[in-house]
């Protein structure tokens, strides 16, 4: 397995950690932020991070990988990859996740569910429920990083290449904005 000091070693070659003002998706403002898409440009890095993710699950029977698109589908490729299993992904649609592009599950498959970060592990229990809706189980939850630091809990085993937390604030009360620093707002969705 990979070491801690390995991996942000590789997350710090791949400007992964950034640091400035920036609005979450949640709404929170944060003095950093990880933008783990980066390290996905780099196919030697990925897989060396998800091969390390699989192993955590080995032994374990999983038909396939599940992941949120966008952030999730290599992750879930290349760990299904290293399980030798498939790999799937859901969308939105109409505002909820689902499967589509003739996707799907079997009922009673065991399905390990991936995805590249969670803070508050929203996109992750909308996958669950995705899942779970086709009769299927969810036997585990795998993420390259937990920016909760290990206080969102999916009710199955969830392993994290590395557990952060991050300082966040509600808007009214970050001291950024108090210092008139311009707000950036990185992530996928608007």
């Amino acid at each position: 397995m990979l070491e801690e000091k390995e991996i942000l070693e590789i997350f710090r070659e791949t400007k992964v950690l950034r640091e400035g003002h920036f609005r979450l998706t949640s709404g929170k403002h944060s003095r950093k932020y990880m933008q783990c898409a980066q390290v996905l440009q780099y196919p030697k890095f990925t897989e060396r991070l998800c091969e390390d993710l699989a192993r955590r699950f080995k032994g374990q029977e999983i038909h396939a990988v599940v992941a949120p698109a966008i952030g999730g589908i290599i992750v879930a490729y290349e760990v299904a990859k290293a399980l030798g299993v498939r790999a799937l992904f859901t969308e939105r649609e109409d505002g909820k996740m689902t499967f589509r592009r003739g996707f799907d599950l079997e009922e009673d498959e065991n399905v390990l569910v991936v995805e590249d970060v969670i803070t508050t592990g929203g996109s992750v229990f909308e996958v669950i429920d995705a899942v779970k809706e086709r009769g299927a189980n969810v036997c585990g939850v795998g993420v390259l990083v937990d920016r909760s630091a290990g206080k969102v809990h999916f009710g199955v085993k969830k392993e994290s290449l590395i557990s952060i937390e991050i300082e966040t604030w509600e808007p009214e009360e970050c001291p950024l904005c108090k210092e008139g620093i311009p707000i950036v707002k990185p992530g996928s969705r608007k």
